[in-house]
């Protein structure tokens, strides 16, 4: 088998991409299509003919009340579970309807950070970003190696760091190794369980700063789960709110907040809401506190 260099595991197009900034999310391709989604476990229903579209170069925060089905989504999306009926599509294949093999590409051309890291306990912080890298079976050590110091540089962490057990690290520190090896094959695709749970505020805002900078410079379209209303404001272009079984809007946050419903204001128009407001830009930040003073 021929050996893989470093220029071929990187996606075609990264190098030298403009700032996300530059694309609009409107013009842009869909990367993943959610339509009539219905999933249910027995006689429960979580998803009710619920229709999402996720665009390229977008970071979309999935928001909702506790058991509206906000994780369950995510699982379904990469292919964790099926749903009950529907379709999902990611970068134009239907996964109700595909092969192992393309199975396996897809998979490949997406990251997941899970709430906790998800690291594996018994390797060392090297050996958990190597892994996927290693499951190529055509990399050699060095270019593993390189790859593995250059992704921890990425997300913040010296070398130093890279034979440490999970063990010995803090939760921000797992969660930054979690990045790590989920951009270890540099996806197009990132998803995030929470990414700031458990993480004090400093951390939290540094985690922010770092993910808003690899959706810079890596083109990320990025989906994060998230009840965390900070980091909804600091980061997201759109936010997708699940409520009654689907997915109510999808929208700015300043379409948002237009919405009357009772989830809505209770999480964005409460004084937590309005807290958050203050880590948006000042023009962003008026334009939104008018619509909350004007009741809407």
């Amino acid at each position: 088998m021929s050996e893989t260099t470093l220029s071929e595991v990187e996606r075609p197009g990264t190098a030298g991409c403009p700032p996300v900034a530059a694309t609009l999310p409107g013009d842009a391709e869909p990367v993943i299509e959610v339509r009539d989604l219905t999933k249910r476990y027995g006689t429960h229903t979580i998803h009710e003919h619920l229709d999402l579209t996720v665009r390229q170069s977008e970071i979309i925060a999935l928001v909702g009340g506790s058991g509206s089905g906000k994780t369950t989504l995510i699982r379904q999306v990469i292919g964790l579970e099926a749903p009950t009926s529907g379709h999902i599509s990611i970068f134009g294949h239907d996964i109700t309807m595909i092969d192992r093999r393309t199975a396996h590409l897809l998979r490949r051309r997406s990251g997941m950070l899970f709430q906790r890291g998800a690291l594996f306990s018994a390797m060392t912080v090297f050996d958990n970003i190597a892994q996927p890298l290693r499951e190529l079976h055509t990399l050699s050590e060095d270019l593993v190696r390189d790859v593995v110091m250059y992704k921890l540089e990425m997300v913040g962490l010296s070398g130093r760091m890279a034979n440490r057990m999970p063990s010995e690290l803090s939760g921000g520190m797992i969660k930054r190794v979690g990045i790590a090896r989920a951009i270890a094959l540099e996806p197009e695709l990132l998803f995030l369980d929470e990414p700031t749970a458990g993480l004090d505020p400093q951390a939290s805002d540094e985690f922010v700063d770092m993910i808003r900078g690899l959706h810079r410079s890596l083109g990320l379209t990025v989906v994060m789960v998230t009840h965390d209303l900070d980091t909804v404001m600091m980061l997201a272009t759109r936010v997708a709110v699940l409520a009654d079984r689907k997915v109510l809007v999808n929208a700015p946050v300043e379409d948002v907040v237009r919405v009357d419903h009772p989830f809505i204001n209770s999480f964005f128009l409460g004084e937590r809401g309005r807290r958050a407001l203050l880590a948006l830009p000042a023009a962003r930040r008026q334009k939104i506190s008018e619509l909350l003073d004007d009741g809407k």
